[in-house]
């Protein structure tokens, strides 16, 4: 395999990247070189040499701890638990969270060989038993991956002194009845709320 198709080939392994796709991005690379494709190379080099994991959350950042497990402006008695730290990045994003996190690496799943030793569950306890936490807000999928690792931590912080909460699943704003699984009109009839 010569130096372009292993491109291609490293190319085509990203997700929502197939064969011909990756082929285009590579094309265009190699098209704007100096542009586009020198910077990247330095850029990916140096991302590769600095990024790390923050020992207390799980977070990426280029310091340990991260920038959030390090802001002092965080509330420090909210803790959300989330699957990946693409799940910590979206709700980062809605900026509606102000407290810290705790990646568990995955959800309980026996098929894929994930079973609470290879998710990040001892640290999330040993932080919960701290007397600045006082909530642990399970954020996982609403798979059954994730309610399976959900029932699992709540299980497990029984003998912590924190209230646990679940993040509400049911109709997106915007939503239209019509156009909704049964699960996700299931889940919002399960946790209607009163009005007024």
């Amino acid at each position: 395999m010569n130096a372009l198709d292993s491109l291609i080939a490293q190319f085509a392994k990203l997700p929502g990247l197939g064969p011909r796709s990756a082929r285009r991005v590579v094309l265009h690379l190699i098209r704007n070189r100096e542009k586009l494709l020198d910077p990247l190379i330095t850029t990916l080099t140096d991302t590769s040499a600095t990024i790390r994991n923050c020992t207390a959350c799980g977070n990426l950042d280029v310091c340990d701890p991260c920038s959030i497990c390090a802001d002092n402006r965080r509330d420090t008695s909210q803790l959300c638990v989330v699957e990946e730290i693409s799940d910590l990045w979206a709700i980062e994003r809605s900026r509606m969270f102000r407290g810290r996190f705790h990646v568990l690496g995955g959800a309980l799943c026996a098929l894929d060989g994930k079973g609470p030793d290879q998710l990040n569950i001892d640290s999330l306890v040993a932080r919960a038993a701290s007397p600045t936490v006082t909530e642990v807000i399970l954020a996982t999928n609403a798979t059954v991956e994730g309610q399976t690792t959900a029932f699992y931590i709540s299980d497990r912080l029984v003998n912590c002194n924190v209230h646990i909460s679940r993040l509400a699943h049911g109709i997106p704003i915007g939503g239209e009845l019509d156009f909704l699984d049964e699960g996700t009109l299931g889940a919002a009839l399960k946790a209607r709320l009163p009005v007024g």
